[in-house]
């Protein structure tokens, strides 16, 4: 047998693991995609639903939304213009963000959010979030960012406070130049 025989058959087959391997990166977007959407995150409110979801508006109580915002190993000056908001559930509500790039190098975060009690993600609907794509921010920018949303009207009469955080962490070279979340840049 000849010597290159071996190693052309292993390249074959690093061939085929490096193809399996790309074609499992794509099929993970629309499975992350359905996972999201059964948890209740990053959940997209459609134009429809928002006529019928702000019709609903609970005016008998009122619930309080504490508003937080972090970063985690970037040197970016992020907070809500705001610490809380009063709403009622069913109410459509827009808080907005600030955020600053302290560093003199261009910047690509993305934000997570959380949420307190856990069950909010059930009945939060977003219209218009930052968190949905990456942020590019250029050497010393500072942006204001707005996030609209309601809490379903349906939400536990019990709870009366609520807390939604945001958490920018930063994306390498990599992972920026590629948009997994396969949302738009505006929700």
């Amino acid at each position: 047998m000849n010597a290159a025989q071996p190693n052309l058959v292993m390249l074959k087959k690093l061939l085929i693991v490096a193809m399996v391997m790309f074609a499992f990166g794509y099929a993970m977007i629309p499975f992350y995609k359905k996972i999201c959407e059964v948890a209740g995150l990053n959940n997209l409110l459609q134009p429809d639903t928002l006529v019928e979801e702000t019709q609903q508006v609970d005016t008998s109580r009122l619930l309080t939304v504490e508003l937080d915002a972090n970063t985690r190993g970037l040197p970016w000056q992020f907070k809500s213009l705001q610490s809380s908001v009063r709403m009622h559930p069913g109410e459509l509500v827009e808080v907005m963000y600030e955020i600053k790039n302290n560093s003199n190098r261009e910047i690509t975060g993305q934000a997570i959010p959380s949420y307190a009690p856990q069950l909010v993600s059930q009945y939060l609907k977003k219209l218009e979030c930052f968190c949905f794509s990456k942020q590019v921010l250029k050497p010393y920018e500072v942006r204001q960012m707005p996030v609209q949303f309601l809490i379903e009207s349906g939400f536990p009469a019990d709870i009366k406070t609520v807390t939604i955080s945001y958490t920018f962490f930063e994306l390498s070279s990599d992972f920026a130049s590629t948009d997994v979340s396969g949302e738009t840049g505006e929700i």
